[in-house]
């Protein structure tokens, strides 16, 4: 991949990086945000120490995946943040069903593809010290999985061959305007104008799950959807129940 041909190639306006080879892009960028200006996209042709939500490995190789991270400051505090992986969640499948690939949303923030997970991401922040907070939008996407892979990650894993076989640099930049594109409606809208469209794309909608923290099951009941602020909407037997993002995994219950 090449920075300046993405940069070309995107509507966004952001600046664009391209490393062969770091830790994790969104270490880098976290570390360099006190010297942020603007928007920044770093992309790696391979990440060696990929994280997921609450400290899980991702794992990726650097043929099969594209691995990247955006900067973005927002203005205002972290409440100002609320849904924010959901509305990222929106941008990254409006962006691939302009592609022609169909995908689904699993609440908090994994996009799938007949049930397997396609793409994974990690938002993180930091305090700007000219005010407001650098959020770090980090995004792992499967689009081939070698069987040694998917056997290290343990489970069956969702891939994209032929959009694989797509040029990365035009891949790159299309999924760069749909991310700036949606962070710009975020800020002028916050997570209610992405809501029906997450609700739309819930791939466990209906489906009987448990919500687990550490491996302990904290509620049961039927998955809704979710409300304007982001939250898991469960019918249980008790009525109806609001789940927070944080630590928590969601299982459609029987698979777990």
């Amino acid at each position: 991949m090449n920075a300046a041909a993405i940069a070309a190639l995107s509507q966004s306006g952001v600046a664009v990086e391209v490393v062969e080879e770091t830790g994790s892009t969104n270490a880098d960028l976290l570390a360099r945000a006190a010297s942020l200006q603007a928007p920044l996209l770093l992309v790696a042709r391979h990440q060696t120490a990929g994280r997921g939500r609450a400290g899980r490995s991702w794992l990726s190789s650097s043929e099969g995946s594209l691995t990247f991270s955006l900067a973005w400051r927002v203005e205002g505090g972290l409440p100002r943040l609320t849904g924010l992986p959901l509305a990222i969640g929106v941008a990254l499948a409006e962006t691939l069903e302009r592609l022609g690939v169909q995908v689904g949303l699993k609440w908090p923030n994994d996009v799938l593809r007949d049930g397997d997970k396609l793409a994974g991401i990690l938002v993180e922040t930091q305090a700007a010290p000219q005010g407001g907070v650098w959020v770090v939008i980090g995004i792992g996407l499967n689009l081939l999985m070698p069987d040694e892979l998917e056997a290290r990650i343990g489970r069956s894993v969702a891939s994209l061959p032929w959009l694989a076989r797509m040029d990365r640099d035009s891949l790159m930049a299309a999924l760069l305007d749909g991310l700036a594109g949606a962070l710009r409606e975020f800020e002028r809208a916050g997570f209610a104008a992405f809501a029906a469209r997450w609700n739309l794309r819930h791939a466990w909608q209906g489906e009987t799950v448990r919500v687990l923290d550490r491996g302990s099951v904290l509620h049961e009941g039927s998955a809704a959807g979710v409300d304007d602020a982001g939250r898991l909407l469960l019918d249980t037997a008790e009525g109806r129940i609001t789940v927070l993002a944080g630590d928590v995994s969601l299982r459609v219950k029987g698979l777990e």
